[in-house]
């Protein structure tokens, strides 16, 4: 027995390892995946190559897509309104004026970390912070280099997966399997938190003095270089951050509340010709993630009041 499973394991780790290099290069992982699962299982067993396809991977996915597209959908919305309503423009700034253009390092990961902990969508931070990000490097002559594990320190760190209450994704895929909430384990969390912020910090500012004492600058020539901030009319920096705390408030409420409407399980007869029987849904499996939908479509609707005249002007560009 120790052979086969010795094996099985070597192979599960080279898929993995196979497609964290496809992603690494830039290939599509969503492509990549099943070629990933099916080549693990072609070294296996080949034989069952077309049954695992069909009947466990195919219906996997589905259930994945089935219960995480909502997340999904209503954190790349609430993202991209908090883009294009100049919200994360406004918040950028105030943070920046606040802790001062010579702690640089330190304002765009604390940025980075206040969107991503208030549902906006990593990805979207990435974008929305980067212009500032090169801004403050180039002012203070920090290495440009440095800006991706910056951004990536507040974004993909300890806001994604470690702080107690993000609404992450990679904070809400575990809960249906563990019949948790994303406030789970909320002092090992914090603590987790704390520990990679501050190592980071360390090796970031660790970093910017080797280069500074090698004589490096932000360096010239660099490409695709964001057009400067010239300032401007921004919102107010206090209703900017509201819907990003209306999230998390929201999602505590609903967290909270779900389980007590609805109870252990709540069932339902469809209004489907042929069916017999009710639909059962187990509440503890699915409450965590209806909150986080319900929090997102709170932070939507705020976003939507405060800057309805400048989402309805740049919504259709901004989504495309």
């Amino acid at each position: 027995m120790g052979g086969p499973l010795r094996l099985s394991f070597l192979v599960a780790i080279a898929a993995l390892v196979f497609l964290m290099v496809a992603a690494y290069r830039g290939h599509s992982v969503i492509l990549f995946a099943p070629i990933a699962a099916m080549g693990a299982v072609l070294l296996t067993d080949p034989s069952a190559v077309a049954p695992i396809f069909t009947g466990l991977f195919m219906e996997r996915m589905a259930g994945f897509v089935k219960l995480y597209f909502p997340v999904f959908l209503l954190g790349a919305i609430f993202g991209k309104l908090i883009e294009v309503s100049g919200f994360a423009r406004a918040i950028v700034a105030s943070s920046v004026a606040i802790l001062g253009r010579d702690r640089a390092m330190l304002a765009i990961v604390l940025v980075a970390a206040i969107l991503t902990y208030g549902g906006v969508s990593l990805f979207v931070v990435v974008f929305a912070v980067y212009p500032f990000a090169a801004e403050l490097f180039r002012r203070s002559n920090i290495p440009k280099r440095l800006i991706p594990a910056t951004i990536a320190l507040g974004a993909f760190t300890f806001t994604m997966d470690s702080l107690p209450g993000t609404p992450q994704i990679q904070n809400i895929i575990p809960i249906p399997f563990f019949r948790t909430n994303i406030y789970a384990a909320p002092w090992l969390g914090t603590i987790g938190a704390v520990f990679i912020l501050v190592t980071g910090l360390i090796y970031l500012h660790w970093r910017c003095r080797r280069a500074a004492a090698a004589g490096e600058g932000y360096g010239a020539g660099a490409l695709l270089e964001p057009e400067p901030f010239a300032g401007g009319q921004l919102v107010n920096p206090l209703i900017a951050i509201l819907p990003l705390i209306l999230v998390g408030v929201m999602n505590k409420v609903f967290t909270v509340a779900i389980p007590k409407l609805y109870g252990e399980a709540h069932s339902f007869m469809p209004a489907v010709v042929g069916q017999a029987a009710p639909v059962t849904q187990e509440i503890s499996k699915v409450a965590a993630i209806w909150a986080v939908e319900g929090a997102l479509l709170a932070g939507i609707l705020a976003v939507l009041v405060f800057a309805w005249k400048p989402i309805v002007a740049k919504f259709a560009e901004g989504s495309k």
